[in-house]
């Protein structure tokens, strides 16, 4: 845990907070903090800076927190993600979350199984748990926004051109087509398919909707291992 993420209401007036959930076992277990130690720590959606321990014990650990600082900037980057299987899911939302990725779509498409969308990996407080954990890593403290696009042909045609309207309209996907740009600045709409890929007709409507189609390569890349590598390559 590189940063200590508080909600603001545990936080009194005096910038206290008390700690005694799985925060509190990682600093007595992993940290081993005493009385006196300063840690890395933010507000969920506000500043950061630090906490100084003035409080701990076997039950809780008690901290005072002096915030005065920005988190890093996020990617000016919207990411369309086919739904990964759920063991992948938890990994990927980690990763895009410690990215700095904010506005996230997860798509049904041809080649994603209906049943994963019954996944408890899906309910609110597990997605809400693993994008923490990203932000944790990262030293971040802006939670991302995660949106569930059951229906692939109603948002891309509905919904998307206007979304990724102001952005530059990329679909990652195996082929004949350029290779992904770099070193990028201006704001980016990314799809990423399945581990098959989207179908022909998926690409058809994603082109229609103003999305060009980009290839990293020959090999073929498990889901988080592609969204890593592609991040890391526009900007």
């Amino acid at each position: 845990m590189n940063l200590l993420l508080l909600n603001a209401d545990e936080v009194n007036p005096q910038g206290e907070a008390l700690l005694a959930d799985r925060r509190h076992l990682h600093l007595r277990q992993v940290n081993q903090v005493q009385q006196g130690d300063r840690l890395r720590a933010g507000v969920l959606n506000g500043l950061q800076g630090e906490a100084e321990v003035i409080e701990h014990s076997p039950d809780a650990t008690r901290v005072r927190l002096k915030l005065d600082r920005a988190s890093p900037e996020p990617l000016p980057l919207r990411l369309l993600l086919a739904l990964p299987r759920p063991r992948m899911l938890a990994r990927s939302l980690e990763h895009v979350a410690a990215l700095g990725v904010k506005d996230i779509h997860l798509l049904h498409t041809a080649r994603v199984e209906k049943s994963f969308w019954q996944s408890p990996e899906l309910k609110p407080e597990k997605i809400h748990q693993h994008l923490l954990l990203g932000l944790e890593q990262a030293r971040d403290t802006h939670l991302p926004q995660v949106h569930l696009e059951t229906r692939f042909k109603p948002f891309v045609e509905d919904r998307l051109p206007a979304l990724s309207q102001d952005s530059l309209r990329l679909v990652a996907h195996p082929g004949p087509y350029a290779s992904c740009p770099r070193g990028l600045s201006e704001p980016v709409t990314l799809a990423i398919g399945p581990e098959g890929g989207f179908v022909d007709y998926e690409i058809e409507q994603l082109v229609a909707a103003g999305f060009t189609p980009v290839q990293l390569g020959e090999r073929i890349l498990r889901v988080e291992t592609a969204v890593t590598a592609l991040l890391a390559r526009l900007f």
